[in-house]
């Protein structure tokens, strides 16, 4: 296991270091209308990644952490350690981390118990987003029924504060903020996300997107303004899958020679889009990180590749012919 005093702290968005120099896809930047500095790429607990390795990913500058207590929790249990450390009373680095939790659980009622949940088991004074999880098609009314809660919990002065207290016990940061500072939601159905997107109850709104499930691009990211200060913040995920596997996977058809991109290429492709801030990825390494980190490093992509991309995405989902696309299209890499 790491050991905290080796923790190297990320840089504040604006600072330029040998590590992560300016660019036109800054590894650092603001969440949308939050006053939180995250860094694009988070990590989740999905892929089962270890806690040492969670550990490695915020030496290596990641600081945008996802957590689930109720869905998969056996597999993002491996990580609870780690963030235990990070964000746990005793942690000297809590206010360089951004800690997401979720529940999967929709119910107004139900959310003093998921909360108390993710504060008993990871030992923490808060949360810095909260997630509604798995908002589908139907969810518009349950959705709109807790968001109503979204002033109470990020009061300092509520009854879920005080109740969460009474189990806890209080410490100052508590008492400085709400259980919360920002609330969420992640939806898998993106004409309802476009309905809330600027809700002021809804501070950040995660939506699944990739190169064969564009349907964000249209309906979220292209409604919002890069200079409104008062958008919403953008998480991406499902960066690298579809129902029909993997997008790494050659496709059908795809000419020999052309471009087999991989993880990383798919994770620069949705932060290459207008107005997303975080990709969240489920890597389950530090080889995986350091490779995630290293193609985020190489900055956007160019048009071109974007195009070759989306027609990639299409050929996966089979809703592309190969013999329909223009060979200039096509991208070869050695």
């Amino acid at each position: 296991m790491c050991c905290m005093k080796s923790i190297i702290l990320p840089t504040p968005v604006g600072h330029t270091t040998d590590k992560f120099p300016e660019s036109e896809m800054p590894f650092y930047r603001k969440l949308g209308r939050t006053d939180l500095t995250v860094s694009c790429l988070g990590l989740g607990g999905g892929g089962g990644v270890s806690s040492a390795d969670t550990l490695y990913a915020f030496e290596q500058g990641i600081n945008y952490f996802f957590y689930s207590s109720d869905l998969h929790h056996f597999m993002y249990s491996s990580m609870s350690d780690a963030l235990r450390q990070l964000c746990g009373r005793a942690s000297s680095v809590r206010e360089q981390v951004v800690l997401a939790t979720v529940t999967y659980i929709k119910s107004p009622k139900a959310a003093i118990a998921a909360l108390l949940d993710q504060f008993m088991e990871l030992g923490i004074d808060y949360i810095d987003v909260f997630f509604w999880g798995w908002i589908d098609a139907n969810d518009g009314q349950i959705l709109q029924d807790c968001l109503q809660l979204s002033p109470d919990l990020k009061s300092s002065h509520s009854f879920y504060k005080h109740a969460i207290e009474e189990m806890v016990g209080t410490s100052e940061r508590l008492k400085e903020m709400g259980l919360v500072r920002y609330i969420g939601a992640s939806f898998h159905d993106i004409n309802l996300a476009s309905q809330w997107l600027n809700s002021p109850l809804l501070d950040v709104v995660m939506v699944r997107h990739n190169a064969g499930h564009r349907y964000a691009q249209s309906q979220i990211f292209h409604q919002l303004n890069p200079q409104d200060l008062q958008r919403p913040g953008i998480v991406t995920f499902k960066s690298t899958s579809y129902h029909s596997g993997r997008l790494w996977e050659i496709p059908t058809g795809l000419p020999t020679g052309c471009w087999q991109p991989k993880a990383p290429d798919f994770y620069r492709y949705s932060l290459s889009q207008n107005c997303v801030d975080v990709c969240l990825t489920g890597l389950r390494s530090r080889e995986e990180i350091d490779v995630a980190i290293a193609g985020v490093k190489q900055g956007k992509l160019t048009p071109e590749e974007i195009d070759y991309l989306n027609l990639y995405g299409d050929l996966h989902q089979n809703r592309l012919d190969i013999q329909a696309i223009s060979p200039e299209r096509l991208l070869y890499r050695a």
